[in-house]
């Protein structure tokens, strides 16, 4: 089986130079970069929650997820300057492609309910933006040792110029999109 890279490298471009008509093979839009994201609000009452959604990020992502502190104080949150708010990763190349892979082919399918993901995402640049209630639909979390269930963002930012480049991009790798 080829891996989605080779898949991108070898389909899709081709396919998005035809439809798309770009001449620069520069100009044809790629994936450069996917964040995972987990805001943790109960973290400023309990602050060991952010090691246990830290290690949870660190089992989906395959690389260690980075707590994330709050830039102000809020004093109606109760929140410091300084306090760990959240965690998150940044997947670059092959880990962005495997992550890739194993959200479409094997995490989204196990939704609950799931009928394709809304192609309502696009923030207008060619980036897409997508939140996971459930972070258990990922096979490597032990459902047994986990403390609680959290929700979590995932960003694909694409280099893509406009949301219609990107979107037939996601779909040719594989998204699994709604229809309009």
């Amino acid at each position: 089986m080829a891996t989605l890279k080779e898949y991108y490298e070898d389909t899709c471009r081709p396919q998005l130079k035809d439809e798309h008509g770009f001449t620069n093979g520069m100009d044809i839009p790629r994936i450069e970069k996917i964040v995972l994201n987990m805001g943790l609000g109960e973290a400023v009452q309990n602050p060991k929650v952010v090691d246990n959604a830290a290690n949870d990020l660190t089992q989906i992502a395959g690389q260690k997820a980075v707590v994330t502190r709050a830039k102000k104080s809020i004093a109606t949150f109760k929140l410091r300057e300084g306090m760990p708010i959240g965690c998150r990763v940044t997947l670059r190349r092959e880990k962005m492609y495997d992550f890739l892979s194993r959200l479409i082919n094997i995490a989204l399918p196990r939704v609950r309910d799931f009928r394709g993901v809304s192609p309502k995402g696009f923030d207008g640049r060619g980036n897409f933006s997508m939140g996971v209630k459930e972070h258990i639909i990922f096979p490597e979390i032990d459902y047994d040792k986990i403390d609680k269930i959290r929700g979590l963002n995932i960003s694909i930012v694409t280099s893509a110029k406009t949301d219609d480049t990107a979107l037939s991009l996601l779909k040719m790798m594989g998204m699994p999109f709604k229809n309009k």
